[in-house]
């Protein structure tokens, strides 16, 4: 399973790069592959605004539809509208191409409640294997 080491991550999988004042975000290699065969992808629109561990996407597969909560609070600045077209991007580069949206982020001092990438592969390693997002 590929952590990153340069992200910050919640507990509900989902993964953040913070630039500057921006967070690229998207869903873990871990998340992708709980779901297996993506089919859809709905990403929000620019300009919502997201609260952070609040639902703000889904990614539906063959198995289930799985809300994505928002990793931080901000203002959606571009969406990945590729993946629409292309979801096999997000199963082959989760954190790379693979990214959902960019949030301006809100309220800086939330970064300090997500997970550094030792303290997300510790959960992971207590997870059962089975299960949902």
């Amino acid at each position: 399973m590929s952590v990153p080491k340069d992200l910050k991550y919640t507990k509900t999988h989902e993964w953040i790069r913070v630039e500057g004042t921006t967070a690229v975000s998207g869903i873990t290699d871990h998340a992708v592959k709980m779901l297996s065969d993506l089919v859809y992808v709905d990403l929000p629109e620019l300009g919502d605004l997201t609260e952070k561990g609040h639902p703000y996407a889904t990614v539906e597969s063959v198995k289930a539809a799985e809300e994505i909560n928002a990793p931080i609070s901000g203002e959606i600045e571009a969406v990945n509208e590729e993946l629409i077209d292309s979801l096999e991007t997000l199963s082959k580069d989760p954190y790379g191409a693979g990214w959902l949206s960019r949030i301006k982020i809100s309220y800086p001092d939330e970064l300090g409640t997500l997970l550094g990438p030792e303290e997300y592969e510790k959960l992971l390693a207590s997870a059962p294997e089975h299960g949902g997002h």
